[in-house]
């Protein structure tokens, strides 16, 4: 009987929060579009076809090639989505979206993280970032190999009747895909989401689609890269697609639209 009064107690305080800040938000009308804080054009894309079915239309923010850059430098996906949202919002009345997002690797202790697009520079290309991935993913992999062949050396199986046998093998190297995107207007956050999707760092690129980290990022209920999917039905799944569905989902109950 405890857990279940504590946990309506909980979701009495989450819809309290969500009326509170539908109230609070600025009126946001059908004839205001929202404004995508990125010149990132697969981006847009993908952000256009999915809010037009819900008649809600996402356009680039004015000028943003001219404007001063936000500089990112927050320590989380958040932290950096709040910032440009804050930041790119004081330069339109209508309501403004920024997300971050990257992937992170278990093996590298979930680097590139918030360095994703910048992982082998500041002006990385999405080859240049792949190619020091697959080079960080390669030194940590001799690194392991190295470990397991000093324990070897140290404790050698023949001391230990029944141990397992200790061979090398490469890694698995498991990942995931972190999109956070924060609303903002007149300057106040007024939503954050966040999405995420698993998956594999494969040695090869396959795919010819999607940027970034896609086409050595293997999706295993799909059996595909990222880059192996049709826009449509990597959206579908991606952290970036869930992110942006959690931010729709939160416009379709304001009141203004």
């Amino acid at each position: 009987m405890v857990p279940s009064r504590r946990v309506s107690r909980q979701s009495s305080v989450v819809r309290l929060t969500f009326r509170l800040s539908s109230l609070l938000m600025p009126l946001i009308t059908l004839h205001s579009p929202l404004y995508l804080a990125s010149s990132n054009p697969g981006k847009l894309r993908e952000f256009r076809e999915a809010a037009s079915p819900r008649g809600i239309h996402v356009e680039p923010l004015p000028g943003i090639e001219s404007l001063p850059p936000c500089i990112e430098d927050g320590r989380t996906f958040e932290e950096n989505a709040r910032k440009k949202a804050l930041h790119y919002c004081a330069c339109v009345s209508g309501p403004v979206f920024a997300d971050d997002s990257g992937i992170s690797v278990d093996a590298l202790g979930g680097a590139p993280g918030v360095f994703s697009a910048r992982f082998a520079g500041s002006d990385a290309t999405d080859d240049a970032n792949n190619r020091k991935l697959l080079e960080e993913l390669l030194r940590a992999d001799e690194e392991l190999r190295l470990g397991q062949a000093f324990i070897e050396h140290f404790n050698p199986l023949e001391d230990h009747g029944n141990a397992p046998e200790v061979k090398y093998q490469r890694i698995r190297h498991t990942a995931h895909y972190v999109c956070v995107i924060a609303l903002a207007q007149r300057g106040r956050i007024l939503c954050v989401t966040e999405g995420r999707a698993d998956g594999v760092i494969l040695d090869e690129a396959r795919g010819t689609g999607g940027f970034g980290y896609d086409p050595y990022f293997f999706y295993p209920p799909l059996d595909r890269t990222f880059a192996e999917l049709k826009p449509e039905e990597k959206f579908a799944v991606s952290h970036r697609g869930e992110a942006f569905r959690k931010l729709l989902d939160f416009l379709s109950h304001e009141p203004n639209r």
